[in-house]
């Protein structure tokens, strides 16, 4: 029997580090993957291959797998960190925003210029976020920092576990303990969101009215955001630490079971149950990522292995294998066309997936 073809293997770039990866982002342009490491490096890998592998029609139908004519560009590696860097979002002025547990916040340029935004004595800067809008934010602990022409610092009722922009970058939402604290960025004002327990990181729906929270206590919690009403997701076998709308907000995709868990937000009811997508592996879910564009999801396990599903098919694509260890991180490119993942062990990849490749219908 013929092992598999993986993704990875037809349609894949492939890079490996002596430190595994933390974080991964694209670049506002789209056209780069910032991948943070634990050694402190920055490396940035180019989303263009040009000569790369591709697909081409047939005229009988179908498709051909064309391999590629020239090696993928290779790494471009900057030390910015003296320890481990932490957190890492796609600044507004091009480039990437760093921050780690030496107590700098760095921007590092797409040239390799970089800038020392701020920095924290005696701290770490664990927790970074950007908007397209502009806006940029930071957590040491329980502080965090706005910058911009009127900077100011809130401090939080716990430390900050996760900070997110809401998508026109109006409102930051920051978890910790017992709860999230917005923050909007024209008044400086803080609402809070109370719900018991650890709340360890967050996603915003994409028209901003909901924002929904993974929990430690193995659940989620949102809140409808125009009345504040609380809607309770539970019954997940382990905690659902990756979180992910799909385009149109009509479902969230989670990490925290032996599958993908879907849940329905068109909108959600009360009593709603979950379904599933993917498939049962030997190892947990690490991240569930929706596709930008498409009804589609990335999911990938804790043992290595990256696969495509879609909610409500069977039908599956093979983007890697299982491995030695789990992915870290992964994020698509806006566009939709490549996904970037990094794993435990220093692992860097682009997958470069095009149109041919799937085969459905859009809703226009």
């Amino acid at each position: 029997m013929n092992a598999p073809h993986f993704l990875i293997d037809l349609l894949g770039a492939r890079w490996q580090s002596d430190a595994p990866v933390v974080d991964v982002v694209w670049d506002t342009s789209g056209q780069c993957a910032g991948f943070a490491l634990g050694d402190g490096t920055l490396a940035i890998a180019t989303g263009v291959w040009h000569g790369g592998p591709r697909l081409k029609p047939r005229e009988s139908g179908g498709v051909e797998f064309v391999q590629a004519q020239v090696p993928p560009a290779p790494l471009a590696r900057f030390s910015v960190h003296e320890g481990t860097c932490l957190a890492l979002a796609a600044d507004p002025g091009g480039g990437f925003l760093s921050g780690g547990d030496d107590g700098r916040l760095v921007h590092l340029r797409l040239d390799g210029t970089s800038e020392l935004i701020a920095h924290e004595t005696g701290v770490w800067i664990d927790r970074v976020a950007a908007s397209p809008a502009g806006g940029r934010a930071y957590a040491s602990g329980r502080r965090v920092h706005w910058l911009g022409p009127k900077p100011a610092c809130l401090t939080l009722p716990g430390s900050a576990t996760f900070m997110a922009f809401d998508p026109p970058g109006k409102r930051l939402a920051i978890s910790h303990r017992d709860g999230v604290t917005l923050w909007a960025a024209d008044t400086l004002r803080e609402r809070q969101l109370e719900w018991p327990g650890y709340h360890r990181n967050m996603v915003w729906s994409p028209d901003g009215r909901y924002l929904v929270s993974g929990m430690e206590e193995n659940a989620l919690h949102g809140w409808r955001l125009p009345d504040g009403a609380d809607i309770e997701m539970g019954g997940y076998p382990g905690q659902p630490r990756s979180l992910s709308f799909s385009a149109d907000g009509c479902f969230l995709a989670t990490s925290g079971g032996m599958r993908a868990v879907c849940w329905r937000f068109d909108p959600p009811r009360a009593n709603d149950e979950p379904h599933e997508c993917g498939i049962t592996g030997k190892t947990p879910v690490s991240i569930a990522a929706c596709h930008p564009v498409d009804p589609l999801i990335a999911v990938a396990y804790h043992s290595g292995e990256v696969l495509l599903c879609r909610p409500g098919s069977s039908d599956i694509l093979l983007i890697k294998g299982a491995g030695n260890s789990a992915v870290s991180a992964m994020v698509w490119a806006p566009d939709g066309r490549r996904l970037a993942l990094g794993t435990e062990a220093g692992e860097l990849a682009l997958v470069f997936l095009p149109e041919e490749l799937f085969r459905f219908e859009r809703s226009r």
